[in-house]
């Protein structure tokens, strides 16, 4: 037999198989290089956000604030509130945060800050409304509603017409700053169910508080304390006041009445009308 020759397979060329070695060479190159393009890219990117926050610093800058709302504050005081917003950014200054400087200030109940392009930002403030002057501890202070001690009671508040409020702290209070919001409350509705009828209202020159549930008041140009209980306070006024003139004619130094119980009204005599209303003893 003869010998047949079969042809090489040419997938099995040598010259055609790359060496594992120069293989290993690319990588090795490569890989180095895209770490130093990672570096790059962030310290570009690093770059970037530097350049843009130094923009926007100064882009379009507050050079106005409008204040509205404000009463008893003025324009200037709330303005000092908010020192340093002007010149800042309108698009990116933290206005939450200017408005948490405005609350802080005891006068200031709530505030909203809106942006107005081009450089404009509007303040609406909603003050607190003081409904009497908290008589607390031997001191005095303007209170809201809820008790809030709102600033000291002082000359510059003369212009307010208000009614003295006794009891606010409580009796158990040893902290003549604080005061018994269930108290203030009691106190805020007898004041408030008085405005119906202003001309009552406007002689209201005490509240007393101390008791819980009994809210007792008394009146400019009349000298008893009345009490009130702890509802239908204007109600039980009224029929005091109806009922004034024929009281006083029989009892003329009263110390206090009691019109919470809707069938009768209880009227004590001051301690020295009483004694000299006892009859004289016979000389023995």
């Amino acid at each position: 037999m003869s010998a047949v020759a079969a042809p090489a397979d040419r997938r099995f060329r040598r010259h055609h198989v790359k060496p594992a070695r120069k293989r290993r060479n690319w990588r090795a190159l490569v890989r180095p290089a895209g770490a130093v393009s990672v570096v790059l890219i962030v310290a570009a990117m690093a770059v970037y956000r530097s350049s843009s926050i130094a923009v926007q610093t100064h882009l379009l800058p507050i050079g106005r604030i409008v204040v509205r709302g404000n009463e008893r504050l003025s324009v200037g005081e709330v303005q000092s509130l908010l020192a340093g917003l002007r010149g800042q950014s309108l698009v990116w200054t933290d206005l939450d945060a200017w408005r948490k400087r405005l609350l802080a200030s005891p006068w200031v109940r709530d505030a909203a800050l809106r942006r107005s392009l081009p450089s404009t930002v509007e303040v609406v403030v909603w003050e607190r409304q003081p409904i009497g002057i908290g008589r607390i501890h031997d001191d005095t202070y303007l209170v809201d509603e809820r008790g809030v001690i709102i600033d000291q009671y002082g000359p510059q508040y003369a212009d307010l017409d208000l009614p003295l409020i006794d009891g606010l702290a409580g009796l158990s209070s040893d902290d003549g700053s604080m005061t018994d919001e269930a108290r203030a409350e009691l106190a805020a509705r007898v004041i408030a169910s008085l405005k119906a009828k202003p001309e009552i209202a406007r002689r209201l020159s005490q509240v007393d508080v101390n008791d819980l549930h009994n809210a007792s008041v008394i009146l400019s140009g009349d000298g008893p304390v009345i009490e009130l209980g702890d509802d239908h306070f204007l109600q039980r006024l009224q029929s005091y006041l109806e009922l004034a003139p024929t009281l006083h004619e029989r009892v003329p130094a009263i110390d206090y009445v009691d019109v919470r119980f809707d069938s009768r009204i209880y009227v004590r005599a001051a301690p020295k009308a009483a004694t000299t209303a006892e009859p004289k003893k016979k000389k023995q």
